[in-house]
């Protein structure tokens, strides 16, 4: 039984920071974020909150700074509303997987229409 409650918990700091920071945070610097994962310690006591945001790099430092400068704001809205012994230190990270998946996602499609052009059917070609 003890070993569901992280993930529970997980979860649960995972859909209400995403709550509070669509419906009540008004930096512009953070616009529309998507809260992608939450990595708790074992001991419940330090959060990492993943978000990925649709932009360039700027974009997304100026988001990971203005959430940064929010954690304050933040932490204590979440002891309202979630009911722990303690509530965890959080820590914003950006989420570079989408951008990673993109990437690769890239090379394949490179690749498949190298394959129907031709230019990477290596049987054809002599070895020199």
């Amino acid at each position: 039984m003890g070993s569901q409650r992280p993930g529970r918990v997980q979860e649960a700091l995972r859909q209400e920071i995403s709550k509070i920071v669509h419906s009540e945070m008004k930096d512009p610097r953070i616009g529309f974020i998507t809260i992608t994962k939450v990595d708790l310690t074992k001991d419940l006591r330090y959060a990492r909150i993943y978000f990925s945001i649709l932009g360039e790099d700027k974009d997304k430092k100026l988001a990971l700074r203005g959430l940064n400068n929010a954690k304050g704001y933040i932490k204590g809205l979440l002891a309202d509303r979630i009911k722990l012994r303690f509530m965890p230190e959080i820590a914003f990270a950006i989420d570079e997987s989408l951008g990673h998946a993109k990437h690769i996602y890239d090379i394949l499609d490179q690749i498949k229409k190298e394959r129907i052009d031709g230019k990477g059917d290596r049987g054809d070609q002599e070895v020199q």
